[in-house]
């Protein structure tokens, strides 16, 4: 049986002013592969493709030329499920890998959305992080105490993009209001100077932060510095997307820098095999890490919770992105209460996704 293959484009809207140190959203926009058996056209794997601009190594304007080269070569040739997914993709393009990858599971298991067969589908929530998204105080303050009230004991807040006494501010306000009972993780997404990134740290580290992901941009030679001085546990992100996928340079990496965690995103990191990889490197060097989706409509969020529930999670996880669109897929995903997990009784409607 050979593969057959397209793609759908579709716009997703925010319900809200989205914004983090790298400015604003309005929109994010993603490529859905789908692919079928030529002799059984009505069972669909469907996979998400969604570089985030200003960061993913492939939003850029040759991706959909590069897209439709994959699915002209599948279309072309006896490409099968169990070929390898590096044959058709060329480097640098992460989200293509990790759409391909889903939508090649998707269709092995009967185009069910079930990308890996784990307790997560049958139940089993995973635990996560909430995301507190950059605003004035008020908006910020509003957040997170929505969050907690929502049963949410491990926030994330995004710094860096907003003067730095106004974030110390909303900082002052969780401890002051809910102590210690909050565990707290920043993301920097690079914001912070070399010659003041310390200091900043060690202003942070009075409100006991548990960690805090690319306190500055990726291959500084202060980064291992950083990471030795900081008072708080620094996780690596976009330092991770341009590493040669070999697991020497993975190596070469993490002991040359020595981070406390890894984040980690399939989207931008090589896809399920390329953090697959990163993890098995970080395990071997006593690294902690964790998942987090990257703005990925509920098809991608669904793929990288199966993808986490294939490890023994210890910490919550970056998963709860999934309400933040108007115009989202409908699912079986449910976020609340510190969770997200797989309602079975809940329906997919993949309908807007029809060529």
């Amino acid at each position: 049986m050979a593969l057959r293959g397209n793609d759908v484009k579709k716009t997703f809207r925010f319900g809200f002013d989205a914004r983090t140190s790298r400015g604003r959203m309005h929109d994010k926009t993603s490529w859905f592969i789908r692919l079928w058996h030529d002799n059984d056209p009505t069972i669909v794997g469907i996979g998400e493709c969604g570089p985030l601009p200003g960061l993913s190594p492939d939003a850029q304007p040759g991706f959909e030329a590069v897209l439709s080269t994959v699915l002209q070569e599948i279309n072309e040739r006896q490409f099968s499920p169990g070929d390898e997914v590096s044959e058709l993709v060329p480097a640098g393009f992460p989200s293509i890998t990790f759409g391909l990858e889903t939508a090649l599971l998707d269709l092995r298991h009967g185009g069910r959305r079930i990308i890996f067969d784990n307790p997560f589908v049958t139940g089993n929530p995973l635990p996560i992080n909430g995301l507190i998204w950059m605003g004035n105080r008020d908006f910020m303050i509003r957040q997170i105490d929505e969050k907690i009230a929502q049963g949410f004991t491990c926030i994330k807040l995004k710094v860096g993009g907003l003067d730095f006494d106004h974030e110390c501010n909303i900082l002052q306000y969780i401890r002051d209001r809910y102590a210690g009972n909050i565990t707290l993780r920043l993301d920097a997404n690079g914001a912070f100077k070399p010659e003041t990134a310390l200091d900043k740290l060690n202003t942070l580290a009075r409100f006991d932060i548990h960690s805090i992901e690319q306190p500055v941009q990726p291959g500084l030679e202060i980064l291992p510095e950083l990471c030795l001085k900081s008072p708080i546990a620094i996780a690596l992100d976009e330092e991770l997307i341009d590493v040669s996928p070999d697991f020497a340079s993975r190596q070469s990496l993490l002991t040359r820098v020595k981070p406390q965690f890894l984040v980690l995103k399939p989207t931008l990191h090589g896809g399920f095999s390329g953090c697959a990889g990163w993890i098995a490197a970080a395990e071997q060097n006593g690294i902690g890490w964790w998942i987090t989706s990257a703005l990925e409509s509920n098809i991608g969020l669904n793929a990288i919770c199966q993808f986490t529930a294939s490890y023994s999670i210890r910490m919550p996880q970056g998963l709860g992105t999934g309400m933040i669109y108007m115009d989202n897929i409908p699912s079986p995903l449910v976020a609340g209460n510190g969770q997200i997990c797989y309602e079975q009784n809940l329906p997919w409607d993949t309908g807007m996704l029809l060529p």
